[in-house]
């Protein structure tokens, strides 16, 4: 069982992350926060395997808490789920080390799939956001991107990186078995020099075009 902590200021959108989590075989919430004291001292308590965490809360913010949940506990996943989509929340979010950002409207079983993938090592974001991060890192300056020899079937991996797709839907796509993508994408984060997915998104773009 996936064990997850539940973080925001409202309690009816706390019942109603619990019933949707609850109502699958391979999720259970071990625990409720108001607020991020609350948050980091539950964190501690009952060491989950996901923290589902909102950004806007009284007392310590929900990117404060996540800074916090990750100095005590680096390999911590924290996955914000907020009613903001704007750049001022999702880059201090980011920084602060959470590992995937989903905005409330998001259709329930995305995000109960990426619940399940954030904590299988992805790191995840709705297509749109993924897409504003790249464009954001194209348009810094930057030095020339290197070319590796990527076999045909890592490009294929990576084209599909760039559109924002797990680890089980690269599978599913390219009819090979989880293990074998997650192969293929640490050979290409070992070749391209990156050290997360958004940043093999920006190189994929970057070699392969938009």
């Amino acid at each position: 069982m996936i064990t997850v902590l539940l973080v925001d200021d409202q309690r009816l959108v706390r019942a109603g992350l619990r019933m949707l989590i609850e109502d699958t075989t391979d999720l259970v919430v071990v625990g409720e926060a108001a607020d991020g004291v609350e948050a980091v001292r539950l964190f501690t308590e009952l060491a989950p395997d996901l923290v589902v965490m909102d950004l806007r809360m009284p007392g310590l913010d929900g990117v404060a808490a996540t800074r916090q949940i990750l100095a005590t506990s680096p390999r911590a996943k924290v996955l914000v789920l907020t009613t903001f989509d704007d750049d001022e929340h999702l880059f201090p979010a980011l920084a602060a080390g959470a590992a995937g950002y989903f905005v409330k409207d998001t259709e329930p079983t995305v995000l109960l799939d990426a619940i399940r993938r954030t904590v299988d090592g992805d790191l995840l974001f709705s297509p749109a956001l993924l897409r504003r991060l790249v464009d954001r890192a194209l348009a810094a300056p930057s030095a020339p991107v290197p070319t590796p020899d990527l076999t045909p079937r890592e490009l294929d991996v990576l084209r599909l990186v760039a559109q924002g797709y797990g680890n089980q839907e690269i599978a599913d796509r390219l009819h090979l078995g989880v293990s074998t993508v997650k192969t293929h994408i640490a050979n290409l984060l070992g070749k391209t020099g990156t050290d997360n997915r958004v940043r093999l998104a920006v190189y994929a773009a970057e070699v392969l075009g938009r």
